[in-house]
């Protein structure tokens, strides 16, 4: 009986030392809250006194002030340009579909698509069986009119006979040799042949197939006489003329070249509001038709412009400004920008290019602010 009172006890001391315990913590979180409230109120009349000082005294106002970190620049003054950049094609003018001159069944086709010819290269036969048959047949009439013709003409100089019947037997065989040519000519025009040097795009007709004059047997493009066609936005039109310097790119075969827009389109595509711009490309290796080019059409350039990053450019409701230093303070000046090119910005007012520019750290500065400039 008295082990279970002396372990009541204890239990008892245990408890009351515990809740003691709990108080006094619960007591310094108090304090240790009222001393940070009182901090952070001390902290804001600091910082409020110091500006009202500051107001009243620009000298202690800039003593007071911490300095900040920051690295400099100079403003570039020299030539600018400004480019559009648009995608082109590469197009030629000997872009042509070829046709059948003869009626007839395709009896032979040796273009395939993709495939390079030569100028009076054999891309397709047409059965010819009719027309050769018409020329063995014009050939024996000619024989015999050529015999009967030179009879008439021994004849006639023998003044044996009348002359209407040297003159028809004479007519007779100049009209079999002409339509002789004229079959011969036929009989060449079942063979399709190149026009001149190119590609043979496209196939239209199969083997047996039954062709009429005019019917389209192949897409043919030449390898000269090519361009470059790029669709230009609206906003340009005025901007982009003829004459215009271009620097072309083609990024399949790593290229580049400058030339010159050779012609402007006079309508706007209502669908996508661009116009069509057509760019002069001499002969150059490599370079083929539908080839992907990157067209850059210079539309400005001035050769005395004062430039700065045009990432330093910052704006407020007063307009564009940036940071310069002047006697280790930073200045808010503000400026007119031109235009920009490849994160170049041209300012047309408020620099004249001999200004120091605040550049690492122009975010972390103000009107006035101290700075320390680093390398």
């Amino acid at each position: 009986m008295k082990t279970n009172f002396q372990f009541l006890i204890i239990a008892i001391l245990v408890l009351v030392a515990s809740c003691g315990e709990k108080d006094e913590l619960a007591a310094k979180k108090e304090e240790l809250a009222k001393m940070k409230k009182d901090a952070s109120a001390l902290r804001l009349a600091i910082e409020n006194l110091e500006k009202e000082i500051g107001s009243l005294d620009p000298e202690f106002g800039k003593q007071n002030r911490k300095s900040v970190l920051i690295s400099t620049i100079q403003p570039k003054v020299g030539h600018f340009e400004h480019f559009i950049d648009v995608t082109g094609s590469v197009l030629s003018k000997k872009n042509v579909s070829i046709s059948g001159e003869v009626s007839g069944r395709v009896q032979e086709i040796m273009a395939i698509e993709g495939m390079r010819v030569s100028k009076g290269q054999v891309l397709a036969r047409i059965d010819a069986e009719a027309i050769q048959r018409n020329i063995e047949e014009v050939e024996k009439q000619l024989e015999l009119a050529a015999v009967v013709f030179e009879k008439q003409q021994r004849l006639w100089q023998q003044q044996i006979g009348t002359e209407i019947q040297y003159l028809e037997a004479k007519n007779r065989k100049e009209t079999l040799e002409k339509s002789l040519a004229s079959l011969r000519t036929q009989e060449s025009r079942t063979s399709v042949r190149a026009p001149f040097n190119g590609t043979v795009e496209t196939v239209n007709v199969r083997l047996g197939e039954l062709v009429q004059p005019g019917t389209p047997m192949f897409q043919f493009v030449g390898e000269s006489d090519l361009f470059i066609e790029a669709d230009v936005s609206e906003r340009y039109v005025g901007i982009v003329t003829k004459g215009d310097s271009v620097e072309i790119n083609f990024p399949s075969i790593n290229q580049t070249l400058n030339t010159k827009v050779s012609a402007i389109g006079a309508i706007i595509n209502p669908n996508n509001r661009t116009f069509k711009v057509e760019v002069f490309l001499p002969n150059i290796p490599n370079v083929k038709p539908n080839m992907v080019s990157v067209l850059k059409i210079k539309d400005y350039e001035n050769p005395n412009a004062v430039m700065i990053p045009n990432y330093l450019i910052l704006q407020d409701t007063k307009g564009d400004y940036v940071f310069t230093v002047d006697e280790n303070l930073s200045k808010k000046r503000y400026i007119k920008r031109g235009r920009t090119y490849k994160e170049l910005a041209e300012i047309v007012q408020g620099l004249d290019g001999s200004e120091t520019l605040v550049d690492k750290g122009f975010r972390e500065v103000g009107d006035n602010f101290n700075v320390n400039i680093t390398n």
